[in-house]
This record gives C-alpha cells, structure tokens and sequence, in this order.
C-alpha cells in the first residue's frame, strides 16, 4: 500500500490515479468513497470542511480493502486522517494481507494550493471549508507522520510543485528507491 498525503490541492488524487492506472493499481480515495456513500449527515460534515465519523470512515475503507483484495497494489488518498485512524489502518492491515510499502507527503506552498482550488471548482471547496480543511490537516498530519516513523514506515516528503508529469516522476523515482517498480 502507499499513502498519499498532502493538503486539499496538493495532486494527491492526480497522482494517485496515474500510478493506479500505470501498474494496475487500485485507488482508494477517501474523499470519494465518502462522497459515494450519499450519506446526508457525511455530505454535510464534508461540505463544512470538518472530518466524517472515524469509525464510519474506517468502515468504508475496510470494506473499500476487501473490494481491492485481489488487486496487487492499493494507493490511499485522504486516508488516514487522524491518529486513531493510522493506528487501525496499521492494525488492519495484516488481516487484509497489504503493509504499507510507502508514505508519500507532497509538499505544496499554499498560494499553489489556492489556485489549484480555484481551478478544480467543486462544491465542497469554498474558502471557508478549506481553510478548515488546511487548518485540520496541518493538526492532524504531523501526529500521523510521527507515528508511521515510530513504525519503522518509509516517508518520502515530494515536491509536489510542478507539472503533473514531473510531480509522476518524482513519486516513480521514490517507488524505484525502495525497489517497488512493477513496470520492471
């Protein structure tokens, strides 16, 4: 498994695709299985910039791992977003027969982040939900990176500036560095 984080516009989804599509890959987006639910009372906690139930969102992930259990490799974006949620995926996990192979960070100035927003234009992104969406993550990151590292887990930290292209190939760079590279 690899773990994309990065704040709201940081290409985690982009990137997550590409590399899903390039080695046939599943990609598992939080944000999307949420979405997908049509949950009303999730909808809305996502429309305000706050985070969905944990134990919900563990639910729809888990059952988003056993839908992918006989895809070789899973890229999660948007997941975990809070300690307890990186401490379940890390439990989890053996029982689904995945580790986490690598956690990728991408870094992103904000003023990049703003226009991408801008760009993308989904309902969800008006500037108050994402400067709490921001104002979660830079809470929430931080605790879950320090647990990962106690674990012994590979975090690369990518300048996710760029054209999509050249972010692709800073991420193929960090897979081929811990000799994951399935295209070989």
């Amino acid at each position: 498994m690899i773990i994309f984080f990065g704040p709201a516009g940081a290409g985690k989804s982009v990137q997550g695709q590409l590399l899903a599509a390039r080695y046939g890959w599943r990609w598992l987006s939080a944000g999307q299985l949420l979405r997908d639910t049509r949950d009303p009372q999730l909808l809305k906690e996502m429309q305000s910039g706050g985070l969905a139930n944990s134990e919900k969102v563990n639910e729809i992930f888990e059952d988003a791992l056993i839908k992918a259990k006989d895809i070789d490799g899973v890229i999660s974006d948007g997941f975990p977003r809070e300690l307890s949620q990186a401490k379940w995926l890390v439990d989890a996990l053996p029982k689904h027969e995945r580790s986490i192979a690598l956690v990728v960070v991408l870094e992103v100035p904000r003023s990049e982040i703003d226009n991408r927003l801008k760009l993308r234009g989904r309902a969800d992104d008006t500037p108050d939900a994402i400067e709490q969406r921001l104002s979660i993550y830079r809470q929430e990151v931080y605790p879950i990176l320090n647990y990962f590292a106690e674990k012994g887990l590979k975090i690369a930290h990518i300048d996710g500036t760029g054209s999509v292209g050249q972010v692709h190939d800073r991420v193929v760079s960090e897979l081929q560095a811990i000799n994951l590279n399935p295209a070989v």
